[in-house]
């Protein structure tokens, strides 16, 4: 599992700057003032929409090849919770069920599903390879 999606950077002739869009993620289109600028407020834009389908129980979208258009990644520790909520829902847990497997809180559960609360990434690490998933990340050059 990955979860950079590629995107298009459009030139915004009349505010300036570029306006982006994920073809994968239709919810989200944002703009920044330059090329690096947009690409960092895609991130965030990205963060936010994937929470949506977390929220809502839905499927993440995925991400398709990029041929050639510049990819945006999600942050390591939303990632890592993306994962799990992967794992979850294909194993059919509620956020209750999960809490009991893993003998937390509910609370803890909820925290660990959503993607703006701050857990550590070793307890992230845990908690995946407790359903036989290894966290791995790797490196990539930003397209210039």
């Amino acid at each position: 599992m990955h979860y950079a999606y590629p995107v298009t950077l459009e030139p915004d002739d009349e505010a300036g700057g570029f306006v982006v869009r994920f073809p994968d993620v239709p919810e989200v289109h944002t703009q920044g003032a330059d090329r690096e600028d947009a690409l960092e407020q895609a991130e965030d834009a990205l963060v936010v929409a994937l929470s949506l389908y977390v929220d809502a129980g839905e499927p993440l979208p995925v991400p398709s090849a990029d041929e050639g258009r510049p990819l945006v990644a999600v942050p390591v520790r939303v990632a890592a919770k993306l994962a799990l909520y992967e794992e979850v829902r294909s194993a059919g847990l509620t956020k209750m069920a999960l809490a009991r497997r893993l003998a937390i809180p509910d609370t803890e559960a909820r925290r660990l599903l959503d993607l703006d609360h701050p857990t550590k990434m070793d307890r992230l690490e845990r908690v995946l390879r407790s359903f036989g998933v290894e966290l791995v990340v790797t490196t990539r050059r930003r397209a210039a």
